[in-house]
C-alpha cells in the first residue's frame, strides 16, 4: 500500500513539473495576460508623453530664446523621479528608462544622468584622478548641467463588478527649470483596460 502511495505522489509530481511550455517572443509582442501595467503600456506611454513633450511651446520659445550655451544648442534634461501611486507595483525605472530613449532618440534632447547613475560616474571620474595617466583622466568641473529635470506620477483607479474588472491608469509628466523651478510643459496620458475572466 505504501508503494502505491509513493508512486502515485510521483507521478503527480512528473505531471505537475513537466506542463510548463516557454515560448521566446518579440519583446515589442503585445502580451496583456493580467490586464495590470506591463512593458506594452511602459513604452505606448513614454513615446506618447515625449512626443508631446517634444512638439510643445516650451523647446521653441523658452529654451532656443533663452539658452547661452554655444557648444550645447540642445536643452539637457534628467529624467528624475517618477512616483508610483498606482494601485499595483510599477517598475518605474522601466519607465524613466523608456523615457530617456525616445528623448535621446528624437535628436532634440540631451539626456544627462541622475541619481546612481551620476555617483557612478562621479566615482570613475574621482578614482581616475588616482589611477589613471594624466594624460587620460577625465577633467573635474566639465559636466553638463541639466537646464531641466521630469517629475511625474502613475496614478490608477480600479472598479469592479463581478468578474469584470476595468483598470484606468493615467500617467502626468512635468517638465521644470532647474533655474527657475518654473514649470515650462506638463503632460499627461491615460489608458483604460476592461478585463474580464
Amino acid at each position: 500500500m505504501k508503494r502505491i502511495v509513493i508512486a502515485a505522489v510521483l507521478a503527480a509530481m512528473a505531471f505537475g513539473c513537466g506542463g510548463r511550455t516557454v515560448t521566446r517572443t518579440d519583446p515589442g509582442t503585445v502580451t496583456d495576460l493580467s490586464g495590470y501595467w506591463n512593458d506594452t503600456d511602459s513604452r505606448m506611454v513614454a513615446d506618447s508623453m515625449v512626443a508631446q513633450c517634444l512638439s510643445a511651446d516650451w523647446l521653441h520659445m523658452s529654451f532656443r530664446g533663452e539658452s547661452g550655451r554655444g557648444e550645447t544648442p540642445k536643452p539637457v534634461v534628467v529624467v528624475g523621479g517618477v512616483r508610483n501611486q498606482s494601485l499595483e507595483h510599477i517598475n518605474t525605472d522601466v519607465f524613466m528608462s523608456n523615457i530617456e530613449r525616445a528623448m535621446l532618440e528624437s535628436g532634440r534632447i540631451l539626456i544627462a544622468s541622475g541619481g546612481t547613475a551620476r555617483e557612478e560616474v562621479r566615482r570613475e571620474r574621482r578614482e581616475q584622478s588616482i589611477f589613471a595617466s594624466p594624460e587620460t583622466a577625465a577633467a573635474f568641473g566639465r559636466e553638463v548641467g541639466a537646464d531641466y529635470v521630469m517629475v511625474g506620477t502613475v496614478n490608477s483607479v480600479e472598479d469592479r463588478e463581478g468578474s469584470v474588472r476595468a483598470v484606468y491608469y493615467q500617467v502626468n509628466l512635468e517638465l521644470v527649470s532647474v533655474e527657475t523651478a518654473l514649470k515650462v510643459w506638463m503632460g499627461s496620458t491615460e489608458i483604460k483596460k476592461i478585463i474580464e475572466w
